[in-house]
């Protein structure tokens, strides 16, 4: 018995029961959370992003209207008595503390009054956060145990894979491969980005809409692949996981970007005082042979990344921003403490800022920024209460992989307007939503762990 107490087997998760046997708090519902959110990880990732269904604007890509179709079934849900969930759980608050601050700004930019781009894109807007509430509530308040959460993350680890591989394929070949993706019932709302020249390699976005994208997307995902890298059951998936790790590297290494580059940085900052010095060998190890083999294969990649840091001054990438900062903070003054308008910094109808943050401030206004911060910092000190609670390696390495996804994300909305990027938004939604689901998972109270529905309350 005392082998199990890592797990809470007095929960009595259907995992540990024999058979066919379902023992639970739970009520068994037909559908089942864990499955769709792998569905819609599958269709954000793996379908490219200018597919989209036809009639509708890129919200109509197949991913985000089964995060939409989430978001309506949480919100039945919670008004159905008898099928809501009771028990806290603290992401719902920092949720609603960020729609709130977004639905204020909404109604102020209408009062402002709106061209027709800027309400377009208002309108936009807010249907898009209803898709990042779908998937982060559901990840929250659906997952059941931590074997679902784990086969959720296998699924995203496992499109990642493959997105990483496209990237590589189009880095080596320079031949878009998702050109020749055709969905019966989809269509492409517009051509496809193509490549784009640095130093002496292409940058490539594989199935998402820009290099940057990708670079972001794969950075909030290798925190996963290494875990399974390290922490799964058998010698085989270790070594599957651990190719993926490679190939998800290599497809961020072909964006050729910053945000790549430091997103991987800040993995390692959170990650390796976790690790044994043994996995830190093996690890460092396996990255310096994939340095040497991408070298081998395009001789001038290495030179053109590591020239991306060189001489701020002089770099455009940094002068340029810094020359829109006297703009910026013009209109922030204008309108300090809501903002413009959510979604109304429309990026054709003014100034590409590529910085999340500043784009915030500008439409929300520092409440935006604040309620958009604590999302990230709710999300982290979830995190974190869940590290200090578990009592297995395994446990603890995957509350730290999620700590280290919330501070890529912190850090790189400063590099592009991530918000505005729907497979990286996606998947910071999951980010978040199994921030909550590890805490409740590790609670101390068994009914908060195993949080039930009321309709079991009202008949037990």
């Amino acid at each position: 018995m005392t082998a199990f107490t890592p797990h809470h087997y007095a929960d009595l998760e259907p995992s540990f029961v024999f058979g066919q046997t379902y023992v639970t708090r739970r009520r068994v519902g037909r559908i089942d959370a864990a499955a769709l959110l792998s569905l819609a990880m599958l269709l954000i990732l793996l379908v490219p992003a200018r597919l989209i269904l036809p009639g509708m604007t890129d919200i109509g890509r197949p991913g985000l209207v089964m995060g939409l179709l989430l978001f309506t079934w949480w919100v039945l849900a919670r008004f159905t008595p008898t099928l809501s969930m009771t028990g806290p759980q603290p992401m719902r608050w920092a949720l609603m503390a960020f729609l709130v601050s977004a639905l204020v700004s909404y109604a102020i930019g209408f009062m402002r009054g709106l061209t027709t781009m800027e309400l377009n894109s208002a309108d936009r807007m807010m249907l898009y956060y209803g898709v990042f509430s779908g998937i982060l509530l559901t990840a929250a308040d659906g997952v059941p145990n931590w074997i679902r959460l784990r086969g959720v993350l296998k699924v995203l680890v496992i499109c990642g894979g493959i997105v990483g591989a496209i990237g590589v394929a189009q880095y080596v070949t320079k031949i878009d491969i998702t050109e020749y993706i055709v969905i019966p019932g989809l269509e492409a709302k517009w051509d496809a980005l193509g490549f784009e020249t640095r130093g002496t390699g292409v940058r490539v976005a594989s199935t998402t809409t820009h290099y940057i994208e990708l670079a972001a997307t794969l950075s909030l995902i290798l925190p996963f692949a290494l875990h399974f890298a390290i922490h799964a059951g058998t010698r085989w998936r270790r070594q599957i996981s651990a190719v993926a790790a490679l190939i998800i590297t290599a497809g961020n290494a072909a964006t050729i970007s910053r945000t790549g580059i430091l997103g991987i940085g800040l993995m390692l900052v959170v990650l390796v005082p976790i690790w044994a010095w043994r996995t830190r060998y093996n690890i460092f190890a396996t990255f310096v042979v994939l340095i040497v083999v991408l070298g081998g294969i395009k001789p001038g990649l290495l030179n053109t990344l590591t020239g991306l840091f060189d001489n701020p001054s002089n770099n455009p990438a940094f002068t340029v921003r810094a020359a829109r900062y006297p703009v910026v903070f013009h209109y922030i003054s204008q309108r300090p403490w809501f903002g413009r308008g959510t979604g109304t910094w429309v990026a054709p109808q003014y100034l590409i800022l590529d910085n999340q943050w500043l784009v915030t401030l500008i439409a929300n206004g520092y409440i935006g920024a604040v309620a958009l911060a604590g999302l990230h910092l709710t999300s982290v000190i979830l995190a974190f209460l869940a590290f200090r609670r578990s009592t297995t390696p395994e446990d603890k390495h995957l509350c730290a992989a999620l700590i280290s996804t919330q501070l890529i994300a912190v850090i790189v909305g400063g590099t592009f307007d991530s918000l505005s990027f729907s497979t990286y938004t996606m998947v910071l939604a999951l980010s978040c939503g199994m921030c909550g689901t590890v805490w409740r998972l590790t609670h101390p109270a068994r009914t908060v762990r195993t949080s039930t529905t009321r309709w079991f309350l009202d008949n037990k």
